[in-house]
């Protein structure tokens, strides 16, 4: 039994690792700058240590980090800056290593290893070169979009008016993974650390184009729902690095190896894009009012 620090555990991603490790049979210790939260109750519920810690406050995370194996780190941009992402990531590391944390797993994008020119790619890269030279025993993770964002912000505003608004054109494949299956694979690399030390893999568990997810939701949903392109200006206008994120996935593509994965990783239960569909509860979540874009 491992006693594994996950950050974001009141998060989709770092939440859905917590979970996995937990129903492993593992020690979790949750670090969240919420603790009081409903999602660090719910955690607690289901066994884990919640731990206040923040990740611009090295003196929190070095004594959340103490005495844990193993951590689960994840960073985000969004809400701060991708300057900030980067200077809290490496803040993250410099404490796994006062912690002497016996291996990381840091979970990124798929392709932010590449000159992508995405703002919050190159975040991400920054903090991932930190972690490879900072002398620890390291796996680096980086999911391909997401498919949870499909059930909030736009996609969702235009899913109550029968449209599936992307900003790629129809025909244009994109792989896609949900949360809980980020979760199972980095569950299986913070458990299996000499199998998946050093090692950087993108991940995905489908490749839907637009046209193909409108027709899964249309099944999923009850009711007909038609792919419209949204103008990369008009997603400009909400977020540069948005649209440099998307400007990406037309002109490059972001290809993973998803029948690789699926094939030597078999345990993670991967999810397609019609399974994660089928899953959600379409009529409470069309029932509610979002305002924000996915990111």
């Amino acid at each position: 039994m491992l006693t594994i620090a996950v950050t974001g555990a009141t998060g989709a991603q770092g939440g859905a690792t917590a979970r996995a490790l937990l129903a492993a049979g593992h020690r979790v210790r949750a670090l969240t700058r919420r603790p009081g939260s409903p999602a660090a109750h719910a955690l607690r519920g289901l066994g884990a240590e919640v731990c206040r810690a923040d990740l611009d406050d090295r003196a929190s995370l070095e004594a959340a980090l103490a005495g844990a194996d193993s951590l689960f780190a994840v960073t985000t941009p969004f809400g701060t800056s991708t300057e900030a992402e980067t200077r809290q990531g490496m803040t993250l590391v410099d404490s796994a290593v006062a912690a002497r944390i016996g291996h990381v797993v840091f979970t990124s994008a798929a392709h932010a290893d590449r000159d992508t020119g995405i703002p919050h790619y190159e975040s991400k890269r920054l903090v991932e070169r930190h972690l490879r030279a900072a002398g620890l025993p390291w796996t680096v993770i980086a999911p391909a979009a997401f498919m949870d964002n499909y059930a909030t912000g736009w996609t969702l505003d235009g899913l109550r008016e029968g449209t599936f608004g992307w900003p790629m054109p129809a025909a244009l494949p994109l792989t896609l993974i949900p949360a809980v299956d980020i979760g199972a694979f980095a569950a299986l690399a913070l458990q299996r650390r000499e199998a998946f030390a050093g090692q950087r893999i993108d991940i995905a568990s489908d490749e839907r184009t637009p046209g193909e997810m409108a027709e899964i939701l249309t099944t999923a949903l009850g009711r007909p729902v038609a792919h419209q392109e949204v103008p990369l200006a008009q997603v400009r206008a909400w977020s540069t690095d948005l649209a440099a994120m998307f400007a990406y996935f037309t002109t490059h593509g972001l290809a993973v190896d998803v029948a690789g994965l699926r094939r030597d990783h078999p345990e993670v239960g991967w999810h397609t894009f019609a399974d994660w569909a089928a899953g959600q509860d379409w009529d409470t979540l069309l029932g509610v009012s979002s305002r924000c874009p996915a990111g």
